[in-house]
């Protein structure tokens, strides 16, 4: 799904969170737990240097836990990170995202001492709740919706510790056409720009493969068939999507199919493993570099034609 979504807001705080980052102590990036590769943004690695990051898959309630406790192994495997699983409803397990911020920044800590850190995360990933929670307060708004939070904010903790939040943003380019579906699935991309028989076809054969039995059992089916738009015919059916001439109407269930993934509805589900992410990342590498080879090759011809006209 070539999905392109960077309202202006989200351009702002980029150039600011770049001009904030060297002078935080740590790094808190919230992500999504049914899509931990597909929610980390590209921006904080490239602009972190060697600060330590705490990784939260948050939503891990409604992700697979034994996908989650994989992710974790995996992200911690890069220098500086340290993983957090966090429910949706997280009241009791917020201290240890100060606990561990404080163990990461041990100098950070006592009295007339603080610890700065920034929160980001990508739109709809539950991070202004987390704030709330933190802060014990209402002081970011929250919604379905992506996108809510326009502008960054400072927010003083109880335990030394001075939270700057940022927008939640995407990257102006989706790279990886997996991100795109993967993002929509979960909210974080706004439902206008979504075409949800595509996506209810992408997220049917993901699931056909990695969770069959959780089909079969949600949509009362006694053989699971081999293509998407089969499945989705004939769970469409069974769940009465239907419209005129008897037909199924797709759009309408994949609308159904995607709601029930969301909110819970069909059981703890991760749309991503660590070894898609990492075929992925070399599937982007050699994209990357062929885009490179070629703008090169582009570029001296059109040196030489240039060179040619003079002569």
């Amino acid at each position: 799904m070539a999905l392109q979504w960077f309202p202006g807001h989200m351009n702002k705080a980029r150039r600011e969170i770049k001009e904030v980052m060297p002078q935080m102590d740590v790094i808190i990036e919230v992500l999504d737990a049914r899509i931990p590769y597909s929610s980390e943004n590209p921006m904080v690695a490239q602009l972190r240097r060697d600060k330590p990051v705490i990784k939260i898959l948050n939503k891990a309630d409604l992700a697979d836990p034994v996908l989650t406790e994989q992710w974790m192994t995996y992200l911690e495997q890069e220098q500086g990170v340290k993983t957090l699983a966090l429910d949706t409803d997280k009241a009791s397990q917020v201290h240890k995202i100060t606990d561990l911020c404080h163990k990461l920044v041990p100098n950070k800590v006592g009295q007339d001492k603080q610890i700065k850190a920034m929160i980001m995360g990508i739109p709809n990933v539950g991070k202004s709740t987390l704030i709330n929670t933190l802060a014990k307060r209402v002081v970011a708004k929250t919604g379905n919706e992506p996108a809510v939070t326009k502008a960054q904010q400072r927010i003083k903790l109880e335990q030394g510790i001075m939270l700057y939040d940022t927008p939640g943003m995407l990257w102006p380019k989706l790279e990886n056409e997996h991100y795109g579906y993967r993002l929509a699935a979960i909210a974080a991309i706004r439902d206008t720009v979504v075409d949800y028989e595509d996506l209810g076809s992408y997220v049917s054969e993901y699931l056909m493969k990695s969770y069959p039995e959780r089909l079969m059992e949600r949509y009362k089916l006694d053989v699971l068939p081999e293509q998407d738009w089969e499945f989705m015919e004939m769970a469409g059916r069974k769940r009465g999507c239907m419209r005129a001439g008897n037909q199924v109407d797709l759009a309408k269930f994949g609308t159904l199919l995607i709601n029930e993934l969301r909110n819970g509805t069909l059981g703890g589900i991760t749309l991503e493993t660590p070894s898609m992410a990492e075929v992925e990342k070399a599937e982007l590498e050699e994209a990357r570099q062929k885009a490179e080879a070629l703008k090169q090759a582009q570029e001296a011809e059109k040196l030489k034609r240039k060179q040619g006209r003079r002569h």
